[in-house]
Parts: structure tokens; C-alpha cells; sequence
């Protein structure tokens, strides 16, 4: 891959192209929500969540018909490779916010701008690095505004990084790591173990501050639910090509490619979450998951946890080191507050953790999330569409 330092006429560029809307039609997956890319998203996520697949669930519930989990907008666009040529880039950080439901039928249209840059600064990671600011927006066939997600990525020094790693004094991790027979067993009971609330409401009565959120385990990932998620909608930058396809864009644009050193084949440069050459010229040890997929996770624990009646506010979440292929992922969380908010709605806070087998936190988050009382209609209700 390329290798670049920040200069001031990058920066000059960079500052230049601060408020514009970006083009992403190569970048856009799902347009319309049907049945089978609904079912194919929540496949890629590993959402078992029978509401999001089950038509007459969905249609008996307060949504009035079937219906994608909030999370689907990030399978119709999530992100895009744009600027700073020869930098590694990251996806550190999230603020999700969900305003409509996303039906099974609707077309979705989203639109990204780029709001500019915080730094350079230095980093103990890769010599100096800035952090790009985005925003995109969802808006059904009605215009109606279903989500919005503010995003950030950090962008180093990539030749800084590989050195430094060299250089490290840090404990090499084991990777992939060393799973005995007896431990995957115990991971994935767990993992069966656990199920969504479903139809039964998690009133806003019942609920106190302090109450553990159920946990949710992702693990230990491989290959497959990276590839799945991929499939899903979830492509970073830009859309899954093959053959001429993709050699004619990566002839156009260079920086989006890669030639793998083993298979000799051009590698589109999100491949990090699947290729280990990849990987490993981004200056990392071994393939890793996508920021939006981890977003994803962090969704489902919510939806899980409050149930066919609930509705997930907003999110967000900051993505701290990386969740390498062979990690599990433990998500759950806390109440932390309770209140009305402005609209009148019944909401809770609540604080999220994603614990790996290290003991890390990867992502910690926060997130707000409006539930059903005894005498007033859901959150659902209030948001579901009429005709």
C-alpha cells in the first residue's frame, strides 16, 4: 500500500473540501428494504430477532407491519473512503440517532457530508494523525428523515505505525487466539442462551436505575461473519466487485486496492477484515472487524434488551483497539437515569460495555432508549407509520 506523511498541502486540500456532500453511489448497497435484504442484513449482523424476519410478528406488533431493525440504515450506506491518499485510517467513533422505522417496501436514501477535520496532532500510534468528521443522513420515499449517524475516522502516518509496532516493547499477543475444545463449548452455550425480550413489554414502571442490561456474546468471530456482514449491506468503502468489475474501479482509483502478496489478486483495502496481508499493511497483526459491524452489535444489545415495544433513541459508542478475528465479545450494559424527556416520552439511560476475552472494553457507549408505560401508547406506536 502507499505510504504518506501529513503535509501542508494535504491539509490545504483536506480544509478546502470541509461542508460538501460527497457522492456515494458506489458506496450504496441497499436501497429498498425488502424481504430479503432485511433477512440478509440481520443474517450478517447474527440478530436473531424474530421481529425483523417474521412478517406476522411484526404486523401484530405496534409497528402495524413488517419491519427492519434501526440498524438497517447502515446496510443501505455506511461509509466511505475519502481523502488524506497513503494514510491508514481507522473508524473510531459513532452517534447514531433513530427517528422513523424502516419497513419492509421503503427506499432509502442516504447522503453523507463531510464536515472537516479535527488535528494533525501527534499520536503515540503512528507519528501524527487527524480525525475526519461525517454525517449521514436516511430518508425514506415519504422524505421523511428515519436516521442519522455522525461518524469519525482517524487517519495515520501508515509507514509510522508499521515501525512502531516493530519497535513496541508491549507483550506480542497470541493470535489466533488459543481456544481449548471445552472453552468454544462454554462460549457458544452462552451464546445459544441467549435470547431477545420480544413481545413481552419492558415497561418503563418496572425498570430501575442500576438494572444490568442482558448480556449479548459475538464469538468467537471468524472469517464467515465478517464476510456475512459484508454481504449484508455492511461494505465499508466501496460496493463488493470481482473480476473486470473491480479492476476497472481500482484502475480508476488506485487507493482503493491492494495486491495481495500471497495470491497475487488486486484486494479491495477493506479486505483488512478478512485478508491478513491486508491486515498486516495497514500495520496490524491480524484481521479485525469493522467499526459499523461492532455499531451493529451494540444496537442489538439495545433492541434485545427493551423489546418489541421499545425504541432505541439514539447510540453511541467509541471503538478502542481492535476486535480481532478469533475474539469473543461480551456486550451488556447498565441503567443509569430515568426521565421524560422534551417529547414527553418515558426514557432510560443507559451505559454499554464490550468486554473482550482480555478483559478490554473495546467499545464503550451510552444510549437512550424510550419505553412502553401501562397507560400511554409505545414508543412504537407513536412512531409507526399510519396509512
Amino acid at each position: 500500500m502507499p505510504e504518506a506523511v501529513i503535509t501542508d498541502e494535504m491539509v490545504a486540500s483536506m480544509q478546502a473540501r470541509a461542508g460538501i456532500e460527497l457522492r456515494i453511489d458506489h458506496s450504496v448497497n441497499n436501497e429498498e428494504a425488502t424481504r430479503i435484504a432485511v433477512t440478509k442484513f440481520v443474517g450478517g449482523v447474527g440478530d436473531i430477532n424474530t421481529l425483523w424476519t417474521d412478517a406476522e410478528q411484526a404486523t401484530a406488533s405496534d409497528y402495524g407491519a413488517p419491519v427492519a431493525p434501526p440498524s438497517f440504515v447502515i446496510g443501505c450506506f455506511s461509509g466511505i473512503q475519502f481523502g488524506w491518499p497513503g494514510l491508514g485510517a481507522f473508524h473510531n467513533a459513532t452517534q447514531a440517532h433513530f427517528h422513523k422505522p424502516v419497513y419492509w417496501g421503503d427506499t432509502i436514501t442516504a447522503t453523507c457530508r463531510y464536515d472537516g477535520f479535527t488535528g494533525p496532532r501527534p499520536s503515540n500510534f503512528a507519528g501524527r494523525m487527524v480525525t475526519d468528521h461525517f454525517v449521514n443522513s436516511y430518508r425514506n420515499q415519504h422524505d421523511e428523515l428515519v436516521a442519522e449517524i455522525n461518524w469519525q475516522v482517524v487517519n495515520f502516518e501508515r509507514g509510522s505505525a508499521k515501525s512502531r509496532a516493530k519497535d513496541s516493547n508491549k507483550p506480542e499477543l497470541v493470535l489466533p487466539h488459543p481456544w481449548t475444545e471445552n472453552q468454544i463449548q462454554a462460549i457458544e452455550e452462552q451464546v445459544l442462551s441467549e435470547k431477545p425480550r420480544g413481545t413481552e413489554p419492558r415497561f418503563w414502571e418496572d425498570v430501575e436505575v442500576g438494572d444490568p442490561i442482558d448480556p449479548l456474546t459475538k464469538g468467537p468471530i471468524g472469517l464467515t461473519d465478517e464476510v456475512a456482514f459484508i454481504a449484508g449491506g455492511g461494505t465499508p468503502i466501496p460496493r463488493l466487485k470481482a473480476h473486470a468489475a473491480a479492476l476497472a474501479d481500482y484502475q480508476l482509483h488506485p487507493a482503493w486496492s491492494f495486491r495481495d502478496p500471497v495470491m497475487g489478486s488486486s484486494e479491495p483495502i477493506y479486505a483488512v477484515h478478512y485478508n491478513k496481508a491486508a491486515a498486516n499493511a495497514m500495520g496490524v497483526a491480524f484481521q479485525y472487524d469493522v467499526g459499523f459491524q461492532r455499531q451493529c452489535w451494540q444496537i442489538q444489545l439495545l433492541t434485545n434488551w427493551c423489546g418489541d415495544a421499545g425504541w432505541v433513541v439514539d447510540c453511541s459508542a467509541q471503538y478502542r483497539g481492535f476486535v480481532y478475528l478469533s475474539d469473543v465479545v461480551t456486550l451488556g450494559g447498565q441503567v443509569t437515569g430515568k426521565s421524560v424527556n422534551d417529547a414527553g416520552e418515558h426514557v432510560v439511560e443507559v451505559t454499554t460495555f464490550s468486554r473482550n476475552q482480555r478483559g478490554a472494553d473495546v467499545m464503550p457507549g451510552t444510549a437512550t432508549i424510550a419505553l412502553p408505560t401501562r397507560d400511554n401508547p409505545s414508543p412504537v406506536a407513536l412512531r409507526a407509520r399510519s396509512e
